[in-house]
């Protein structure tokens, strides 16, 4: 593999690799803010009937107003949906008051006609001061629509990844990194001045394309500028980015309770992204494999200044470049597309594999991350328990990573975090502390396994259809992120449905995993030939160990 090689002449892991890991890294802390801003701004406060017109003249209170208007439903809770024709005047009797909720009648047990909720709704908006639902009024019939908001966002996402993924190795990862910038920073700040619901979604759907963008490309650029043995460490750091970002995200929604203000909060800060990231340096291992060897070397070498380097930059030049990267760069001629992924044998396995993992890793994982209500505690406390069990996880996942291996590491997350899952059936459902503590520890899970997957695919397929793979990849993702509120939805008719998909997924493609070849500690492969080669090595140094075995007994 001779970029590496050259990467070590003018400095693998100097002062320019960590500069650029920091940039590079600073605007996932963000990243997390967008994909589960819906958590926040779309929460759905009480809410119940307005009261009938005609009595916005009258002397009553709102407790009596109410009274007369809504019935309870079967928790005892003023009905959501629901209200009387008209007044039931007599209701405000105290001893009709007290037979009523003594005998316990809920709508159901009520004479009087109900209807829907003609005036509009009352929200109790005690934890926001706004929110998308309140604003467009998203509740009874329109339920849906707050999870409609969140799978258009997942589109664009889908659409980011084909898009982004596909030109990249086209165009170069530097290029489509600034228009992914600049199209999350213009959308969110589109989107929280939205006003109306449908444009809201378009909006959002832009800032699902640009945060694939970011994702592949930061991920792209960082790996192919460091050496292998650092790759496992810098990857983590940057899940670790993640992380920390989903605590910002509780503590800017805990101070910022407006959701327009809070979606601004979050997107302004790619502006300035967008201008420091004109300094990135653009992979010149794909510029070598893409026929722009000059461009290539002026890139090295800037690097070799940067890291005090000079007289190792300047030895480099297009013979030397040509001469290390020989049999890449007569393997890398022609074009590739995404149906490369299926071509060989190896990579047909691979790709099938990775798109198992990824899927079903995302659909977990928004399955249990999207919903913060259900939990029954406070939101932001919840948010930054699910936040904070990333740290533990991933440091969990990074020795295992580094010292065990990446495949049995990448089968045991998500294996463990089917499981407990499963658990979680079988607990009942008031005990909600339980409950919480076994999603808690699944979503770590989950969270690990997406720590292990963006390092594991980045390592599995070469540099000339890499971005292609990590978009393909990334796309069956989340395909898993659209479907998981779907599949939310069937909790409606069968309890303990969802929980059994969210659970088996994860099991079912942690086996899937086992057919991956291990990456650890082998050099990054650049061409679909490294890969084939390397399998081929694999399994002949299999059938040798078991032909001594054999010879032994």
């Amino acid at each position: 593999m001779g970029f590496s090689d050259l990467l070590e002449q003018v400095g693998s892991t100097g002062r320019f690799q960590i500069l650029h890991v920091t940039l590079l890294c600073t605007p996932v802390l963000m990243m997390a803010s967008h994909n589960l801003l819906q958590n926040f701004v779309a929460v759905v406060p009480p809410h119940y009937c307005s009261a009938h017109s005609n009595l916005s003249q009258s002397q009553l209170s709102p407790e009596e107003a109410l009274r007369i208007t809504v019935p309870q439903d079967h928790r005892g809770k003023p009905h959501r949906c629901q209200r009387y024709v008209v007044p039931q005047w007599h209701l405000l009797d105290k001893n009709g008051t007290s037979n009523l909720r003594k005998e316990g009648n809920s709508v159901d047990d009520l004479d009087a006609d109900l209807q829907g909720c003609m005036d509009g709704w009352t929200y109790n908006m005690t934890d926001r001061s706004s929110t998308i639902i309140s604003d467009w009024h998203l509740v009874c019939d329109l339920h849906s629509l707050k999870q409609m908001g969140q799978t258009i966002y997942m589109g664009g996402v889908l659409v980011g990844a084909f898009l982004f993924g596909t030109l990249a190795d086209r165009y170069g990862r530097r290029i489509l990194l600034l228009i992914s910038y600049i199209l999350m920073a213009v959308s969110g700040t589109c989107a929280a001045f939205s006003p109306s619901f449908p444009l809201f979604c378009f909006f959002r759907f832009g800032c699902g394309m640009a945060l694939s963008g970011m994702a592949l490309n930061s991920f792209s650029l960082i790996v192919e500028w460091i050496p292998t043995r650092v790759r496992t460490v810098v990857g983590t750091i940057t899940g670790y980015c993640y992380t920390v970002g989903q605590l910002i995200l509780a503590l800017m929604a805990y101070y910022i309770r407006d959701w327009r203000w809070l979606t601004l909060a979050v997107s302004l800060p790619f502006y300035v992204f967008f201008l420091y990231a004109w300094w990135f340096h653009e992979s010149a291992r794909w510029l070598a494999l893409n026929n722009k060897p000059d461009q290539a070397i002026k890139g090295l070498k800037s690097v070799a200044k940067f890291n005090r380097r000079c007289d190792e930059g300047e030895k480099i030049d297009i013979k030397m470049l040509q001469e290390s990267m020989k049999n890449e760069l007569s393997s890398s001629k022609g074009s590739y597309t995404a149906l490369d992924l299926f071509r060989t044998p190896y990579m047909r396995i691979t790709t099938v594999c990775l798109a198992a993992v990824w899927l079903s890793t995302s659909f977990a994982y928004y399955g249990l991350s999207m919903d913060l209500q259900k939990f029954g505690v406070d939101i932001y406390l919840i948010q930054v328990i699910f936040g904070a069990v990333d740290i533990p996880a991933k440091i969990i996942i990074t020795v295992t990573m580094s010292y065990i291996g990446r495949r049995p590491s990448q089968c045991g997350a998500l294996i463990i975090a089917g499981v407990t899952i499963l658990i979680n059936l079988l607990v009942p459902y008031d005990q909600q502390t339980l409950r919480t503590s076994l999603a808690v520890v699944g979503k770590g899970c989950l969270s690990a396994s997406f720590n292990c997957c963006y390092l594991y695919t980045g390592e599995l397929y070469p540099t000339i259809i890499r971005q292609n793979g990590m978009g393909f990849v990334s796309s069956m993702a989340r395909v898993g992120a659209m479907v998981a509120p779907m599949v939310r939805l069937t909790g409606d008719y069968i309890p303990w449905l969802p929980g059994l998909i969210y659970g088996g997924a994860p099991i079912l493609s942690g086996v899937a995993a086992i057919f991956l070849p291990e990456t650890l500690g082998t050099p990054l492969p650049d061409t679909i030939q490294d890969v084939e080669e390397r399998e081929h090595h694999h399994e002949k140094n299999a059938v040798d160990n078991q032909t001594c075995l054999s010879d032994n007994q």
